[in-house]
């Protein structure tokens, strides 16, 4: 009979063996800014001084270059072993057979340290698990209080009530708030915590049409324009840096982001008592907010039995408690905790700054278990979701809105047809 063994013992085998060339894994990843590099590398330092049979060295990517870089990595036979990935991003590389089932090793590591569900849920279909969470990340409405106070404003909870905000925080040559409108992922993830929030969660419908053409829909859109009316001109070029910026500034009043912490508190007042977050506001006749969350995972990309074994050595060790709080804290008051015993860890809830700023990080956290993903929030996976996210359809119809001069109903009229076309390709 075969024998089958558990990773940890994979681990202590690797451990142990004496290779005559140690097992070199490539970690490519798409967190660009300086301090998160460095912080990965510190952690690579430290398992390899572990673990002297096994070699991770990272490199650095583009969200704006992966989608089109990796695949063509992968056929030219230099691509990664190990590559960070988002549930879309996911299905791209499923698509060219370049990912490699974790079923067994996440099953282990579940019972260890207890994954969130709903971290995990986007990377299971097709009878196996295609990637193992990393961290979770959840778009919040953020502000100032004294702001708000100063206005004589209550935290908005409703569209009404966030206009009202927004029209009035905008004065003295400040913008109420800061959208983006550019076609790129962020205004993709803004546009569609608007859709969540107006009951237009769902973009396929269960037989993998496209459902994006509705009455929720175009009301969201209509929305979004309006509000964004009240953001800066140059909104329509933003990615996440400049809405941030805007932010920290004081030019804008409110914003939506996964995290403003670390920039705030470098960048701005640095005042934990009147940095704002709150849910994204819902329509007035939804009960209650939602959002996008986006789970970020490690895909195995690797055909190599030796590599895969180092791999799934490694990513067990990242998911240990004193490990993963400081992975997590490559970008304090970002990256969310995706396991049971990774939320209570010390190593992460003892970093300065997230300790600093720990009644935000706790709102944080309670925002992403509202947060849904488009694409997968059907229970089922569509490939053609992939290259919906890839083309930025989403952000794309804004701008039909905010640049063009469209209508909502013809811009999202416009942008059903163009997901349609993507779909029939797939």
């Amino acid at each position: 009979m075969k024998t089958i063994l558990p990773f940890a013992a994979v681990a202590a085998l690797l451990s142990s063996a004496a290779y005559a060339e140690p097992v070199s894994l490539t970690l490519w990843h798409m967190e660009q800014p300086p301090h998160r590099v460095q912080r990965v590398q510190e952690l690579l330092d430290e398992f390899n001084k572990a673990h002297p049979d096994i070699v991770v060295k990272q490199e650095p990517q583009s969200w704006g270059e992966v989608y089109a870089k990796a695949p063509a990595a992968i056929a030219a036979g230099t691509g990664p072993d190990l590559l960070f990935a988002i549930p879309d991003f996911t299905t791209v590389m499923k698509g060219i057979d370049a990912v490699v089932p974790v079923d067994d090793l996440v099953k282990e590591l579940d019972a260890k340290h207890g994954f969130v569900e709903a971290t995990l849920a986007p990377y299971k279909y097709d009878d196996h698990v295609w990637a193992v969470p990393a961290y979770n990340m959840a778009i919040s409405l953020w502000y100032r209080n004294s702001a708000l106070k100063e206005a004589g404003l209550q935290v908005p909870k409703t569209w009404t009530e966030w206009k009202a905000a927004a029209e009035k925080l905008s004065t003295d040559g400040k913008y109420g708030i800061g959208l983006p409108a550019n076609k790129q992922l962020y205004t993709d993830q803004t546009v569609y915590s608007f859709m969540v929030n107006n009951g237009a969660a769902d973009i396929y419908a269960d037989d993998g049409t496209i459902a994006f053409d509705k009455p929720e829909t175009v009301a969201a859109y209509q929305y979004y324009s309006e509000l964004q009316k009240l953001s800066p001109p140059d909104s329509t070029s933003w990615t996440w840096g400049e809405a941030e910026a805007c932010f920290a500034s004081g030019t804008c009043g409110m914003i939506l982001q996964f995290g403003v912490i670390n920039t705030y508190d470098t960048q701005a007042e640095g005042d934990a008592a009147d940095l704002g977050v709150a849910p994204v506001p819902h329509a007035d006749d939804q009960s209650a907010s939602g959002t996008i969350s986006y789970s970020n995972a490690i895909m195995l990309t690797t055909k190599d039995k030796a590599k895969q074994d180092a791999a799934k050595v490694f990513l067990t060790w990242l998911l240990e408690p004193e490990t993963y709080g400081r992975f997590l804290t490559m970008e304090p008051g970002l990256f969310l905790p995706v396991t049971d015993d990774g939320a209570k860890a010390a190593s992460f809830w003892n970093d300065p700054v997230v300790a600093k700023y720990k009644s935000q990080v706790e709102t944080m956290v309670a925002n992403a278990s509202a947060g849904k993903l488009f694409g997968f929030t059907t229970g089922k996976v569509f490939p053609s979701i992939g290259a919906i996210s890839a083309q930025n359809v989403i952000a794309e119809t804004l701008q039909h809105i905010v640049v063009d001069g469209q209508s909502a109903a013809e811009a999202v009229k416009a942008g059903q047809a163009r997901m349609t076309e993507i779909t029939a390709k797939k």
